[in-house]
């Protein structure tokens, strides 16, 4: 405590110490004591009052600053008030919902508007809560709209992975079609900022103008199928109309009302089924199979009448999400002009027969003749191909038994007068089909070197044989030609050339002439005498009669008719006693590498291929499907034998079998064809690898089985072409 007041002033504060100092001095008088202790005492008290003096200017040195101190830290704090004020206050002004979480996670500001559209959410809010608690808490808000297949605790893992990411925005739908947009971004001190965006109005926008375009395009789709010749209707996958035009109506003569939106197709054809007759081996039944199944339909197309004179032509085929659409071709016009053109025909054929017949007797021969060979034709591809076959067949299987070198060499040259039957019969049956202008020619780009080099090795043996040098020059063009029958015309152009030369040597060679080559056969023969060049290109016509064994005169027969079916010029150079030079003049391919289709492939190994396979065989010729048992059997596989469509379709009803493989005859006499079979086989079984075997060598026929992905082996049956359709089956390539 200070001995005097420092409020006081200077002269009070002398005025009370010299009364101190007198009252010090006159207490020292009064005492008895030693006058060195009293001195001692005041010099104390001196000191004391020196060092109270200094203390108390450092406390009112203090507590002026605690006092500045306090002034300014009361000012920072209005200041941070203020501060804050004005962020909550802009806060506030923004139009969305705003939320901050700290980097732990918690709630630490947000404002009013921050769940506002998620009420029993936004009740719940308050600084410090959890972000897990607030997804938690929106999770099973009754505002909040879960996606169907979804569970809340869903939904909270999916706004969780979200929450993992530095920055993401996303939509959440709530109830009553609201959308919030979710706007979630970290701090750069591990916080977290969440954005809540009102976009129902744009939601609700780019809705309307999706389904105003969606009506767009139905209008042009529905004004489109209106505008189609055609009557169009299209099933969803459950069998219901969701689509049709106004054709459809009228060519079903149906009643308006019945075409609307969700009709059954069961109920639309049993509608129609009283009314319409199916054609070409379809039925209703079958049609109402096919819209039944929920997948893997193939397109199918037949045609139907209503009425006296009404033919419709209907397709059908599955779409992408297993509906399907029907088409429906008004074709009455077609059927009756072609019923009409028919009716012309026989009444042109009936008048060509009868001037025919007025021509006399100067064409009865040349009638007869044609009739002749065309019976002869008829005869070849059925009498003679189908025992020939069944003995080929035979032979093989004996073949495999023979282990005497004697037998073998004698069954070897009966096999091989029956290849040369076959040939003769081949041949016959070509000369045949070009003469009747139903050769089918499939020019494209072929590639010469694998055509000579497969004849060099053929033909070399043979004019080995005859002491012959035969020289094959290889040639590296391409070629537009036929790759069969251009090897055909080449190997019988060489073998003609080896049988009528007795000396010297036969040159095969390629000169290429601007865009065309030609492809010379050059011989050492005895020549050909300018009055035989037409003679030789004719049937049955051999310059040298004497040896009966060079065949029956077919090849340069079958050369000229095949070279002016493709379009090549054959011409033919000769000096008698000097030989011959056969020329074909072909146009060079470009811009495309050879077409090596034809050619041989590796001689497939029979082993056991088929052992433990099931094979239906249906065939009506007795030798024939004996002959093909046989042979099958012997090397390990079942055969399942009819004799007629009929027999076969009971057959496998009764045993509950489906084979693996099918070998069906095309001409089964008076039941359906082998073509008929086969599609109601797969109707009820699925596809099956299948060949069809016949004689029948017409276009028609290749064009059938190309259309139903069938193999065709023609009689005689090639084991070997057996086996090669078994194998291809097995290793899964496309017939």
């Amino acid at each position: 405590m200070s001995l005097i007041n420092p409020n006081d002033s200077i002269e009070r504060q002398n005025e009370k110490l010299l009364q101190i100092a007198q009252s010090l001095m006159r207490r020292v008088e009064q005492k008895n004591d030693q006058s060195g202790l009293a001195y001692q005492q005041f010099e104390r008290a001196a000191l004391l009052e020196t060092q109270v003096r200094q203390r108390t200017r450092e406390l009112e040195k203090t507590l002026d600053l605690l006092r500045e101190t306090n002034a300014q830290l009361e000012q920072a704090n209005v200041e941070t008030e203020q501060t804050r004020s004005n962020i909550a206050e802009a806060i506030e002004t923004i139009d969305e919902g705003f939320a901050l979480f700290d980097p732990n996670e918690r709630l630490v500001h947000f404002n009013s508007r921050f769940c506002s559209d998620i009420g029993d959410v936004a009740d719940q809010l308050k600084e410090g809560l959890l972000f897990s608690d607030y997804v938690t808490m929106i999770s099973h808000s009754r505002f909040l709209a879960v996606p169907a297949g979804q569970t809340p605790e869903d939904w909270a893992r999916m706004r969780l992975s979200h929450h993992s990411q530095d920055h993401v925005v996303f939509n959440v739908s709530l109830v009553w079609n609201r959308w919030l947009q979710i706007s979630e971004h970290r701090t750069a001190h591990g916080g977290t900022v969440i954005l809540q965006t009102d976009v129902t109005d744009m939601m609700l926008s780019e809705r309307e103008e999706r389904d105003k375009m969606l009506g767009h395009q139905s209008e042009i789709l529905q004004a489109t199928l209106d505008h189609l010749n055609q009557g169009v209707c299209i099933f969803n996958n459950q069998g219901q109309l969701v689509g049709w035009n106004k054709i459809m109506n009228r060519m079903l003569a149906l009643p308006p009302e019945r075409g609307v939106l969700g009709l059954p197709f069961s109920t639309l054809l049993l509608t129609l089924e009283k009314e319409t007759v199916f054609h070409g081996g379809f039925s209703a039944e079958k049609l109402l199979r096919w819209t039944q199944r929920r997948a893997h339909r193939r397109p199918i197309a037949f045609e139907v009448t209503r009425g006296a004179t009404r033919t419709l032509s209907i397709f059908a085929q599955e779409m992408p999400d297993r509906g399907f659409v029907i088409s429906i071709t008004d074709v009455s016009a077609e059927r009756n002009a072609t019923r009409a053109l028919s009716q012309i025909n026989e009444t042109l054929e009936q008048g060509v027969i009868a001037r025919t017949e007025e021509l006399g007797e100067a064409l009865a021969d040349a009638v007869r003749a044609n009739a002749s060979k065309s019976r002869f034709v008829a005869a070849a591809s059925h009498d003679l191909l189908q025992p020939l076959s069944a003995a080929k067949l035979f032979m093989s299987s004996l073949s495999d038994r023979l282990d005497e070198p004697d037998a073998r060499l004698v069954l070897s040259k009966a096999e091989n007068a029956l290849l040369g039957m076959e040939n003769i019969i081949g041949a016959l049956l070509d000369i045949s089909k070009l003469d009747a202008g139903e050769a089918a020619f499939d020019k494209s780009a072929v590639s010469l070197s694998p055509i000579l080099a497969l004849l060099r090795d053929e033909l070399t043996p043979m004019a080995q044989d005859k002491g012959l040098h035969l020289t094959i020059i290889d040639s590296g063009l391409s070629i537009l030609s036929d790759v069969g029958y251009l090897r055909r015309i080449l190997q019988n152009l060489i073998t003609n050339a080896i049988k009528y030369t007795q000396t010297g040597r036969i040159v095969v060679g390629v000169r290429r002439t601007g865009s065309t080559a030609r492809i010379e056969v050059w011989d050492t023969g005895p020549g050909i005498a300018m009055e035989h060049r037409e003679t030789i290109f004719q049937e049955f016509a051999r310059l040298d009669q004497s040896n009966s064994s060079d065949g029956l005169g077919l090849g340069l027969a079958i050369v000229e008719r095949a070279a002016k079916g493709l379009g090549h010029d054959l011409t033919l150079q000769s000096e008698v006693g000097k030989g011959s030079c056969f020329g074909l003049t072909v146009k060079i391919a470009t811009g495309s590498h050879g077409n090596r289709l034809g050619l041989p492939k590796s001689s497939a190994k029979w082993g056991n291929a088929i052992e433990g396979m099931v094979v239906l065989l249906v065939e009506n010729d007795l030798r024939l499907a004996n002959a093909i048992s046989l042979m099958i059997e012997t090397h390990g596989a079942e055969v399942l034998l009819a004799h007629n469509a009929t027999e076969a379709k009971n057959l496998l009803a009764e045993i509950q079998l489906v084979p693996d493989f099918m070998l069906l005859d095309y001409q089964l006499g008076s039941d359906a064809s082998g073509i008929q079979l086969y599609r109601d086989l797969i109707d009820t079984y699925g596809r099956i690898p299948t060949a069809m075997i016949s004689a029948d060598r017409s276009e028609e026929l290749h064009r059938a089985c190309h259309t139903n992905r069938l193999q065709l082996l023609s009689k005689p049956i090639d084991k070997e072409k057996l086996l090669e359709f078994f194998t291809n089956a097995l290793q899964g390539q496309s017939i």
